[in-house]
């Protein structure tokens, strides 16, 4: 890779000739650097490599050069670490803290997948005397992983890591605000002496073009999409064509639901820090808070308080305790949504644009009517909903009154009540007494419109395995020629 982003295909960094683009600093609006935007040509190029590469090769069939491979590339994750974490602030404009975690974060994963490459196993049936069943689990093929902009490490190698662990060979579409941390990246991966050309690829996209052609693409057969519900959407509308498989994690709304009973400075604490990590631009955030009418008052002073506290500002500045926001525009588009908050509900805090970047200070507003688009449309923002329910059945009712389901949190020191109500919140993940805890271990996914499929954990595996199923009549002992 050049001081420009480049694509990676076939194992080598490809300069198509097109004009190069600006990356900037959501936080001061400088140029980072640049990178070449993509096309639909260079994807097919990308994906018929890539199938190639799985058709041909061994790749799919040797699981401890894939678990070597990957091992490699955390190692060089891992040595990158400060250059990674520096672009992500530079690019994304979260906290320094948060970039250097989103990083390691990424090292832990393809480390736990790699000692997952060694394990995947079939099974075997006897159907009758002298009859067997055997059950192979193999790679599904080409994968497509679409990266977003909000975690360009992470939700990279949460997909990335599985579907290599499981054979499969790659095409990547890193998010156009985040291409220099794409690249540094790539050049981990690059740089892995276990990895075979073509195994892993890479074509940038700036608009549409690069992501409709995976779609479209006849030699991919699975897509690992994180983003938007509507562009989750056309995704699965447009694969349906070729009927490629689709894991989706295309948004959330998450509740937390806090109890009468709940200890409120923990909870204070934990959803300060649950609803504003990454400007609350993440789709578990806390979105929404539900709390008991009886301690509703007290909660809400003690958040406007820590609300209040939180540091804006850049992410290089140690002092900042909230970065920008990804652009200009998406601090338009919220402060848009601070002006229908307070003209539908009550505001508690007003979030104000801040400094000459994308930077707003958090908003806590009231509202009663489950319907607004306030409480069943994805903000992804630092604004926040504050809700009162009078018992449980109403608080559970509250909590799953969205299309989403992907997180939610519950605040309560009676144990009986944090299982039951746990279990009846449709969400993928809950919590109890904390908010956002993510391992590579655990599984996260959604219900509902929160997506399709499961991420991180041994599970994750699936969305990139088939199952094979080979009959044998060996016969028995004493049929024998």
């Amino acid at each position: 890779m050049t001081r420009i982003a480049q694509h990676f295909i076939a194992g080598a960094w490809r300069d198509d000739g097109s004009a190069p683009c600006d990356s900037t600093n959501p936080a001061d609006g400088s140029v980072v650097g640049q990178f070449l935007p993509g096309s639909a040509a260079l994807l097919e190029e990308a994906a018929t490599v890539a199938r190639a590469t799985f058709l041909e090769g061994t790749w799919a069939s040797s699981p401890r050069i894939r678990a070597a491979a990957m091992y490699e590339i955390a190692d060089a994750l891992e040595a990158a670490k400060d250059e990674i974490a520096a672009l992500v602030v530079a690019e994304n404009g979260k906290l320094r803290a948060a970039a250097m975690g989103e990083t390691m974060a990424g090292v832990s994963e393809m480390r736990y997948y790699a000692g997952l490459a060694r394990s995947v196993r079939g099974t075997m049936q006897e159907i009758g005397p002298g009859a067997m069943s055997l059950f192979a689990r193999e790679a599904a093929g080409v994968t497509a992983i679409v990266v977003p902009w909000n975690a360009p490490v992470t939700l990279l190698v949460r997909s990335l890591a599985p579907a290599l662990a499981a054979g499969c060979t790659c095409v990547i579409k890193p998010a156009a605000q985040t291409p220099l941390v794409h690249a540094r990246i790539m050049q981990c991966i690059a740089g892995a002496p276990s990895l075979p050309a073509g195994v892993v690829n890479s074509v940038n996209e700036n608009g549409i073009e690069v992501g409709q052609a995976v779609v479209a693409s006849p030699d991919i057969d699975v897509i690992s999409f994180t983003g938007s519900s509507a562009t989750g959407k056309k995704i699965m509308e447009g694969a349906s064509k070729t009927l490629k498989r689709v894991g989706l994690e295309p948004g959330g709304k998450a509740p937390a639901v806090i109890f009468a009973d709940a200890d409120l400075d923990k909870a204070v604490r934990e959803l300060t820090h649950g609803s504003l990590n990454m400007a609350g631009q993440i789709c578990v955030a806390a979105a929404r808070f539900l709390v008991h009418e009886s301690v509703a008052q007290t909660f809400e002073y003690k958040m406007i308080a820590a609300y209040r506290a939180v540091r804006v500002g850049p992410g290089t500045d140690p002092s900042s305790q909230m970065g920008a926001l990804i652009d200009m525009p998406n601090q338009a588009r919220l402060l848009r949504l601070i002006e229908q908050a307070g003209d539908e509900g009550q505001m508690v805090l007003r979030g104000e644009a801040q400094g000459i970047g994308a930077f707003l200070s958090p908003t806590l507003f009231r509202i009663d009517d489950l319907q607004t688009s306030l409480i069943q449309e994805e903000l992804f923002g630092s604004i926040v909903s504050i809700e009162t329910f009078a018992d449980e059945v109403e608080a559970i009712a509250k909590a799953n009154a969205t299309v989403f389901g992907l997180a939610a949190s519950v605040f309560t020191t009676d144990v009986a009540r944090a299982m039951r109500v746990s279990r009846a919140i449709r969400a993928g993940t809950v919590w109890v007494n904390s908010h956002l805890r993510l391992f590579a271990e655990a599984e996260t996914g959604g219900f509902g419109q929160s997506g399709m499929g499961r991420l991180h954990g041994g599970e994750g595996l699936s969305d990139f395995l088939e199952t094979k199923h080979v009959y044998f009549e060996p016969g028995t002992v004493g049929q024998g020629v």
